[in-house]
């Protein structure tokens, strides 16, 4: 296995600068993610590790040692694409012998090899047969076998899940940590799907056009999100994020929204923006009667009932839309009248034009 040093990858692909000045590092055996939507700069980033890519700027090291003049093919880092390319007219087998057969090993070095990873992945009894008979699930799991046949210093996975359905996606993710866990694999894992990644990730690396926007355990990132953008991606639903006007003076700051104001102590602030957003998780709501209590007046618009859970889309008085997360047991119909209040210690509070988090908790008045 090995250690990865991105440092200060610029990559400009035609007009559009794909990469901006990347830099992060993954420890010998991590499980690492890159999460971001479409454009951010994922692909790209396993690519120029992989050596497929050259970046304009900037240099990839594994264990210390700069690969930029390292040919891909000596790089011993195998990747897994979105597309799975299997071999159609080779059998599971055969795929899976493959990148040992050219590196020339003993056949029964190969044949130990593959029968092991076919275990470790379940899929045994794919061997003998035909990549045009898998279902979706079982192409991705040979596909990852392929690559992890030959035991690289990284892999590099691309994606792999995306267009599985929900449940066979949940039972890959599991089969992903569970795999990493026991081989103590390096794996760098791009997704735009915040469920995959703090289900696999030790870190997760926010990604936003090419750069980065926050780096942190899966915990930490959805905790504290360090910009509107993080907090808008991360989570499911994502977190609340209400337009609001700042009134500051010498001992707070008084977060004024058309039907609810806020204050927040001046001393806690960092940045004297006029317009902020304040950002609070679905299921930190808290919701009450109608005239049962103080708080903000909303009125429920759409239920989704989740099993024990259900999302429910509150209109304020305003129109402003609020997720909320709760228990099933409940009861709420559409048109239902309630008080929605925002725990102090379950706030945030960003900058409305640079998006970045104040890095303050609000208290009520």
């Amino acid at each position: 296995m090995a250690t990865v040093r991105v440092e200060n990858l610029h990559k400009r692909l035609g007009r559009v600068v794909a990469l901006k000045q990347l830099s992060f590092q993954v420890a010998d055996g991590e499980f690492f993610c890159l999460l971001g939507p479409p454009g951010a700069g994922k692909t790209t980033t396993l690519r120029i590790i992989a050596g497929l890519e050259r970046p304009d700027a900037g240099e990839v090291y594994l264990d210390d040692i700069a690969m930029s003049k390292v040919a891909p093919q000596e790089r011993d880092v195998a990747m897994v694409f979105e597309d799975v390319a299997l071999y159609p007219h080779f059998n599971g087998y055969d795929n899976l012998a493959h990148p040992l057969k050219l590196r020339r090993l003993p056949p029964a070095e190969i044949d130990a090899k593959v029968r092991a990873v076919a275990e470790m992945l379940r899929i045994s009894h794919l061997l003998n047969r035909l990549p045009g008979t898998y279902s979706g699930g079982e192409r991705r799991r040979v596909a990852i076998g392929r690559a992890l046949v030959r035991r690289p210093r990284v892999l590099l996975l691309d994606q792999p899940l995306t267009d599985l359905d929900a449940r066979i996606r949940q039972e890959m993710t599991a089969e992903l940590k569970r795999l990493q866990r026991e081989t103590r694999q390096t794996m760098i894992y791009a997704t735009h799907d915040y469920e995959e990644a703090v289900t696999m990730a030790d870190r997760i690396l926010v990604m936003k056009e090419g750069a980065v926007e926050q780096l942190g355990g899966p915990e930490e990132v959805y905790e504290q999100p360090q910009s509107a953008f993080v907090a808008s991606i991360v989570g499911s639903p994502a977190m609340n994020l209400l337009p609001c006007r700042a009134e500051w003076n010498e001992h707070r700051v008084r977060v004024c929204h058309p039907t609810f104001e806020l204050a927040l102590p001046a001393r806690a602030a960092t940045s004297p923006a006029a317009e902020v957003l304040l950002g609070v998780r679905p299921e930190h709501v808290i919701i009450t009667p109608a005239g049962a209590g103080e708080g903000v007046p909303a009125t429920t618009e759409i239920i989704q009932p989740l099993g024990k859970e259900q999302i429910v889309e509150f209109r304020l008085k305003d129109g402003t839309p609020l997720k909320f997360v709760g228990r099933s047991e409940i009861e709420l119909s559409r048109g239902t009248a309630v008080c929605v209040r925002f725990p102090p210690e379950h706030t945030a509070l960003f900058d409305a034009v640079t998006g970045r988090r104040i890095g303050a908790q609000l208290t009520t008045d």
